[in-house]
This record gives structure tokens, C-alpha cells and sequence, in this order.
């Protein structure tokens, strides 16, 4: 019996191992209100169940606001860290996504300004980088991007997260102000005015004629 005991592990062991799995996959199902409370309450599962949940939304906002010359999993980590460390100060649970979605935004708008800085004084990397990781697309595609992205840094860093958020992301507008923290008009101020310039720029690039028409639908389909 000891022998068995030793190999594998004391009767109490299997239950409390067994509730604690079962812990936490009744976390990862759980409402974004009860999974902020327990990271407020310092739940040792709520971060991992956090990171599987909004890390997918928070890598896809950073690649499609900063674009292919940036590698954002070091980002993404920065972001999650900010809302360990900031979740108490959430005051409404439910909100959770949200708070989220304002922390991977602020998180852009810093990156936007190093990278701007790092021209600056020549550190950056050659804005001809391509992003290599993208399968299956093609010279046409990638030249797009980085002309689209180059189109974007001629904005200011609000109205293109106000676009990126509103066009790329598909969010609502009062879901496009929450993440700014500003009011609905002008949330539709910034994503429209950025609108304007992409158009303008667009319409003067070969590479984004397509990419333009395709976000014209887009912003159509998606318009209340």
C-alpha cells in the first residue's frame, strides 16, 4: 500500500487535484464579470484564463494598428502585464473586455510614438520590411500593406486607432470611443477623418486601389 501510495500520490491528492481542474475550467467559462473578479482577487488561474481569452483580439489590434515591420509579441506580453497590474482599478467588472481593448490601445498609441521617435534618430529598421510570417501572399499583397501602412503614419495617432478599431476591427462606434475614452462624436470625428486621408492617399497609389474599394465596402456594410 505504501508503495502504491508513492506512485501515485495520497487518496486526497486526486480530488483536490481533480476540483482544482475543475476550478478552472469552470473559470474559462465563466462571464467576463467573474473573470475579473477573480483577477482582482488574485485567482492564480484567472491570468492564464485572461491571456486565452483576449490575447487573440489584443495580437490582432496590435498587427493591424502598427502593421508588418513590428513584431508584437513582446506587446502583446506588455499589454497583459499593464492589466494585471491595473485590473483593481476596474470599476465595473463587466467591462472587462473593454478595459482591455483601452489597454492594447494606449499600448498602440506609445508604440506609434517610439517608433516615430526610433525614425527620427535612424534606429528604426527599413520601412521595406515585409512581413515575412504572412502565408500565401503574394509580392501585390505585401507591397499593399506596407503602402497602406505608410498611408496610415500620416496620421495622427488617435484617428488611426479610430480607424483601425471602426474599419479593420469592425467595432461600433460607441465601442470605438470606450477604447479612446472619448464621447461617440468624437470617436465618428477621428475614424472619419481618418477615412478621408486613406481615401485621399489611396486614390493616389496604385498598390491600395483594390485595398480601398474592398474597405468602401466594408465601411458601407458596417455604417448604422
Amino acid at each position: 500500500m505504501a508503495s502504491l501510495a508513492t506512485t501515485h500520490g495520497s487518496p486526497s491528492e486526486a480530488p483536490s487535484t481533480a476540483a482544482a481542474a475543475a476550478s478552472r475550467a469552470a473559470l474559462g467559462e465563466a462571464n467576463d464579470a467573474t473573470l475579473a473578479v477573480e483577477l482582482i482577487a488574485k485567482n492564480r488561474d484567472a491570468p492564464r484564463v485572461a491571456w486565452s481569452r483576449f490575447s487573440p483580439l489584443v495580437r490582432r489590434i496590435l498587427r493591424r494598428s502598427l502593421g508588418p515591420q513590428h513584431d508584437v509579441e513582446d506587446i502583446v506580453q506588455d499589454v497583459f502585464l499593464c492589466l494585471f497590474q491595473r485590473v483593481h482599478t476596474l470599476r465595473d467588472p463587466v467591462a472587462l473586455k473593454a478595459f482591455v481593448i483601452a489597454i492594447t490601445v494606449r499600448t498602440v498609441r506609445y508604440e506609434i510614438r517610439r517608433a516615430k521617435v526610433r525614425r527620427w534618430v535612424g534606429l528604426s529598421r527599413s520601412a521595406e520590411l515585409l512581413d515575412l510570417r504572412v502565408v500565401n501572399a503574394d509580392t501585390s499583397a505585401r507591397h499593399a500593406l506596407i503602402h497602406f501602412y505608410r498611408a496610415l503614419d500620416r496620421i495622427n495617432q488617435r484617428d488611426r486607432t479610430a480607424f483601425v478599431l471602426r474599419f479593420i476591427e469592425g467595432m461600433e462606434a460607441a465601442e470605438v470611443a470606450a477604447a479612446l475614452d472619448v464621447s461617440v462624436p468624437t470617436a465618428r470625428r477621428c475614424f472619419t477623418r481618418a477615412w478621408e486621408r486613406v481615401t485621399f492617399f489611396a486614390k493616389r497609389d496604385p498598390f491600395l486601389v483594390d485595398y480601398l474599394n474592398e474597405l468602401e465596402v466594408t465601411s458601407l456594410e458596417d455604417s448604422p
